[in-house]
């Protein structure tokens, strides 16, 4: 098994854990009821993808080998024990480089209550204390609000925009990357920000 995997991780009513086959009923309404809140930011594939969609089951299979394989950490979130949302870390290196990239989605309903900002904090601490990661990015469409205010609220360094970096509909669109190192959180991600926001 992969060092760091399988997960939980929790902060409150907050709760990062694997994503579980039984969970496709709930995921898959969620994804649904979001489509109009996320479409606009899940990055697609440049070239037709041919034959039948995977089913959830597959899906699941596929991180649960990446996660095992060390490349990828697929969170589902939980928030008071309801699946609100998936927080993944990819691109895992090590190496001369130490680094992987959060990826997050969250269901609208929730959206805003601080329930983000906390399971990102949670996976990029994990992945400096348990992976020895030494550097996590974000990279964000500059037009995605709600997620910049995530890394604003996290305080994650504005590394600059990249250049038709991700494929999202049918463009290469632009992203911001916001970035962090192991060494501005010498006691952790989350600690820093309870304590800039200890009401949340």
């Amino acid at each position: 098994m992969a060092r760091g995997w399988p997960a939980v991780l929790e902060d409150g009513p907050v709760r990062l854990r694997p994503l579980r086959r039984r969970d496709g009923t709930a995921w898959l309404a969620l994804r649904a009821r979001n489509a109009s809140w996320l479409e606009p930011w899940d990055a697609t594939s440049p070239v037709p993808v041919e034959g039948p969609r995977p089913t959830f089951a597959q899906f699941v299979r596929t991180l649960s080998a990446q996660a095992r394989s060390g490349v990828s950490l697929p969170f589902a979130i939980d928030y008071e024990g309801e699946l609100v949302g998936q927080v993944t870390v990819s691109s895992i290196t090590y190496g001369s480089l130490r680094s992987g990239a959060i990826g997050y989605w969250i269901s609208e309903h929730v959206a805003g209550r601080g329930i983000m900002p906390v399971a990102v904090a949670l996976a990029a601490d994990h992945c400096f204390t348990e992976l020895g990661l030494h550097r996590v990015e974000v990279n964000i469409r500059p037009e995605n609000g709600p997620s910049l205010r995530v890394v604003e609220k996290l305080g994650l360094r504005d590394e600059g925009v990249r250049e038709r970096f991700l494929h999202i509909g049918d463009e290469w669109c632009d992203h911001r990357t916001f970035a962090i190192t192991v060494e501005e959180v010498p006691g952790g991600l989350l600690a820093r920000y309870r304590a800039h926001h200890p009401t949340r």
